[in-house]
């Protein structure tokens, strides 16, 4: 169905995310860090990329400015993988250019609901 790159540090959450996407058919391409997968983004052009907030080195805030300030990856929808769920934190993950957020721990009907919003809305 669709290519999705995951950028998350966590092990665990990396195999969980992976599983759930496999599971919808979906091809995933994985990165540990925010600098991967900037580079990632470019050279493979995934449809959707899953990006988790802390990370190591460039925080995935940092990383998704960048990604929407190219154009190469501007169009490219991401969605945040946080556990920053206190009051505020959706807004000001959507203000650094996040386009939808799934908190965790991953709720996996909601996870993907919310991947598949993105890959169906018009660009």
């Amino acid at each position: 169905m669709a290519n999705i790159l995951v950028i998350e540090d966590n092990p665990a959450n990396m195999t969980l995310a992976t599983f759930l996407l496999q599971s919808a058919d979906h091809t995933v391409l994985a990165a540990t860090d925010a600098e991967t997968g900037l580079l990632m983004a470019r050279s493979q052009s995934p449809d959707l990329i899953l990006m988790d907030i802390q990370l190591p080195g460039m925080d995935g805030l940092a990383a998704t400015k960048l990604l929407k300030e190219d154009p190469a990856t501007r169009a490219i929808p991401v969605i945040a993988l946080t556990a920053l769920a206190m009051k505020g934190d959706e807004e000001r993950i959507r203000a650094a250019g996040c386009d939808g957020y799934i908190a965790k721990p991953m709720r996996y009907k909601e996870f993907l609901a919310a991947i598949a919003e993105q890959l169906t809305r018009p660009v």
